[in-house]
């Protein structure tokens, strides 16, 4: 039997007891470092990364329907989401003003084929009396458009009202002038008899009146806006009784022309060129559509992709492709998301 070391402390191993344990510990450690080692060199020598995937979505034409009358909304045909055809009617849109200038136009043309009928059939005193008065009566409507206009003139100067009113009054004293030089002629007329010059300005006096009712009517054409094409309505901006200006949109109208948009890097599009069918996926309907290549456009500078000069890589310019669909995608609306997955070989 063995005696205790007195030099050893106590509670303290024996020296070869612990350098066993530790040879255990480290041959452990090794063979874990091996392990993991050899599992990621396995991983990188045979996980290949997967392709990229260029999202996309789908967009189509929308429509702004306007008109050149300037008036109040007085009825709306048709509701957001409804579809419509070409050539249904949208909004009617009335002006009284316009209505006005209408009843004027037609009245100046009267009085111009009048005019031409008292050449024809010669100069009495009572004719020459009543291109007189009516004459005196342009005057003063003359006189009261032109200050009215210079009111209005004013008035805007200061912006209390719009342009368009200013305009409206404009042309309500342009009107005026012609008219009263239309009276004037047919008064300078009948006072000095019908000749053949009396006669040739008579006519065109009555084609003038006749133009100033087309261009009336011109207007008019757009009381009632018709949809241009078919589609469906999006959006409609007034309310009915609203009062909307010249050109001011009515309605959003969106065309049956359905397309997708990717932004793609330049070094993923040595497969892609215009006319290309592309094959896309569209998650929202789970199916799988073939779309051709209509458009692809560099989108400029600001959407560059910045490389690392480190890497010795180069910045890579991002192009915008367009593709629409070979047949109908039936539910496919735009905003839905689009996968690229490859052109179709």
């Amino acid at each position: 039997m063995s005696q205790d070391n007195p030099n050893t402390p106590i509670g303290a191993s024996d020296p070869e007891k612990v350098t066993a344990k530790d040879r255990a510990l480290i041959f452990t450690i090794i063979i874990v470092i091996f392990v993991v080692a050899g599992i990621a060199v396995f991983g990188f020598l045979t996980l290949k990364p997967g392709p990229d995937t260029i999202q996309g979505q789908g967009e189509a034409t929308e429509i702004r329907v306007s008109g050149k009358l300037p008036g109040r909304v007085e009825e709306i045909y048709v509701e957001e989401g409804q579809r419509v055809k070409t050539g249904d009617t949208l909004v009617k849109i009335v002006s009284t003003l316009v209505d006005a200038r209408m009843e004027q136009a037609r009245a100046m043309e009267n009085v111009a084929k009048a005019g031409e009928s008292k050449v024809d059939a010669g100069t009495r005193s009572q004719i020459i009396q009543g291109a007189h008065d009516i004459w005196n009566q342009a005057q003063a409507a003359t006189g009261i458009a032109k200050k009215t206009y210079e009111r209005l003139q004013n008035l805007y100067d200061k912006g209390v009202v719009s342009a368009q009113k200013r305009d409206e009054a404009k042309a309500a004293y342009d009107a005026a002038k012609a008219g009263e030089a239309a009276a004037k002629s047919q008064y300078e007329l009948a006072k000095s008899g019908a000749q053949k010059e009396d006669k040739q300005a008579a006519a065109s006096m009555v084609a003038v009146a006749k133009s100033g009712v087309k261009e009336v009517n011109a207007l008019l054409e757009d009381q009632y806006l018709l949809a241009p094409c078919d589609g469906e309505i999006t959006v409609i901006y007034p309310n009915v009784s609203e009062l909307v200006a010249t050109g001011a949109p009515m309605m959003t109208l969106q065309k049956d022309d359905h397309w997708v948009v990717f932004n793609v890097r330049e070094n993923l599009l040595k497969d892609i060129k215009t006319g290309s069918v592309l094959k896309v996926r569209i998650p929202a309907l789970d199916k799988t559509v073939d779309m051709k290549v209509f458009y692809i456009k560099d989108l400029g500078t600001y959407a560059n992709w910045q490389a690392t000069k480190a890497t010795g890589d180069y910045d890579a310019r991002t192009f915008q492709i367009k593709a629409r669909p070979e047949k109908p995608v039936e539910n496919f609306r735009p905003g839905m998301s689009a996968i690229y997955e490859g052109v179709k070989k």
